[in-house]
């Protein structure tokens, strides 16, 4: 229950106690609400809550879940994260495969006018258009999205808002860990992240989390300039963790004159017919 340990007590740092109405003066050294006003204000005892955030207590019920959750401010994302963290112990979710249909790759064939990639909950690409490939300036097969950002130097510039994506990044992979905690996979990737970026570092031990849903995502590609795409982030019915992530143009936007042009390329001196390139995982 360590998780939700740290998770409660991050969250519980960040409430400002004059909108749960205590007031505060000079004196008030703590960050946030103490120990004893979130168990006040949850109706729990303040022994319970102390061993919530020392991972000793026992599972939680749903309306200590609830009460929680409104005392400490959650969003509707946080209290799905808050609810897997308290059921840890006896999930034990499976760890989902790898596997691309192929019906999926075909339908990634079709879409030549935008990238489009799959993901994993690991945020490893597994399948991905020729287009993608070409935005991302590098071979689909064993890229990992975190990596790429937190990791290879040359590549930031790529990212015209890089700081926004290293914080989508890691409330992704959080969201990730309370949903697959036996995945160690997942937790290699999290220990490179964290000898290699003190970004990473810094961001993680914040414990936030984030759904990724849809949004803008802008490219400085060093052929074809800077690209303001929008990006759907579609979750597959029948692949635990997976998604189809479509990074479209508006049309008649200098983006979407920008995104033919880089489907124009062809840097193997071959035909520009889009293809895609895939890498299994099992």
């Amino acid at each position: 229950m360590e998780d939700l340990a740290h998770f409660l007590r991050t969250r519980r740092g960040r409430v400002d106690p004059a909108t749960v109405g205590i007031p505060t003066d000079s004196r008030r050294r703590v960050a946030g609400l103490r120990r004893e006003e979130v168990a006040h204000l949850s109706g729990v005892s303040v022994d319970y809550y102390v061993r919530l955030e020392q991972g000793r207590a026992k599972q939680p019920s749903e309306q200590i879940l609830d009460a929680l959750a409104r005392v400490l401010g959650l969003d509707e994302t946080e209290r799905g994260h808050l609810d897997r963290l308290a059921r840890q112990r006896r999930r034990g979710a499976k760890v989902p495969g790898g596997r691309v249909r192929p019906e999926l790759l075909r339908v990634l064939d079709l879409i030549t006018d935008a990238p489009a990639l799959i993901m994993n909950h690991r945020l490893d690409v597994l399948a991905g258009n020729r287009l993608a490939g070409l935005l991302l300036g590098q071979p689909i097969p064993g890229l990992n999205t975190a990596r790429h950002i937190f990791l290879e130097e040359a590549e930031r510039g790529l990212y015209a808002d890089w700081e926004t994506c290293t914080l989508d990044v890691v409330g992704h992979l959080r969201l990730a860990v309370g949903q697959f905690p036996e995945d160690p996979r997942l937790a290699s990737l999290i220990g490179e992240l964290a000898m290699g970026s003190e970004r990473f570092r810094r961001l993680w031990a914040r414990a936030d989390v984030r759904a990724r849903t849809h949004g803008r995502k802008a490219y400085r590609h060093p052929l074809v300039g800077l690209l303001e795409l929008h990006q759907e982030n579609l979750a597959l019915p029948d692949a635990t963790g997976m998604e189809l992530l479509v990074l479209s143009a508006a049309p008649g936007s200098p983006t979407e004159d920008g995104l033919r042009l880089l489907a124009g390329l062809d840097t193997d001196g071959g035909d520009t017919r889009p293809t895609v390139t895939t890498r299994v995982r099992e």
